[in-house]
């Protein structure tokens, strides 16, 4: 995979080379966007950027609150997440940055690369698995080049 990234930097550079710096830069925050969307839409789903389904929640033994509710077990994960406000895009002319940023890099970390945490500010420790947010995929290569050559032929 690091392979085809590389060849589409050297061939997407050498068109970039060619565009103005103002449709550079507003090039550069489409695809951003594009990307940004379809990881969100991936986060939704609850997949993985190669196509695997997430694991699952941990089952919760203590599912009743107040006396009366029951709160909701197949709730979906990272919802919040996957909004604008958190996946942010960050461009300019030269490079785009699709990610989290501030405090909420620390949670999209632990649970992206499966690392250890608290539970609550002063609960219990608990290793979470590793559900990969973020990564290039083939469509994403593949959409690339697609917007790259549209914005060229124009």
């Amino acid at each position: 995979m690091s392979d085809d990234l590389q060849r589409l930097e050297e061939w997407a550079g050498a068109l970039m080379a060619k565009v103005q710096p103002a449709q550079r830069r507003q090039l550069v925050r489409q695809v951003a966007n594009d990307l940004r969307r379809e990881h969100a839409r991936l986060i939704a789903q609850q997949v993985a950027p190669d196509g695997t389904p997430y694991p699952a929640r941990k089952n919760r033994k203590e599912l009743r609150g107040k006396s009366g509710r029951i709160k909701r077990q197949k709730a979906a994960m990272f919802n919040k997440l996957r909004t604008n406000a958190y996946l942010q895009v960050q461009a300019d002319a030269n490079q785009a940055s699709i990610g989290f940023f501030g405090k909420v890099a620390r949670i999209a970390r632990v649970h992206h690369e499966g690392l250890q945490d608290q539970v609550a500010p002063s609960g219990p420790s608990y290793k979470y698995p590793a559900r990969p947010l973020l990564g290039f995929t083939d469509a994403d290569i593949s959409a690339l080049r697609r917007i790259l050559l549209e914005h060229c032929s124009n």
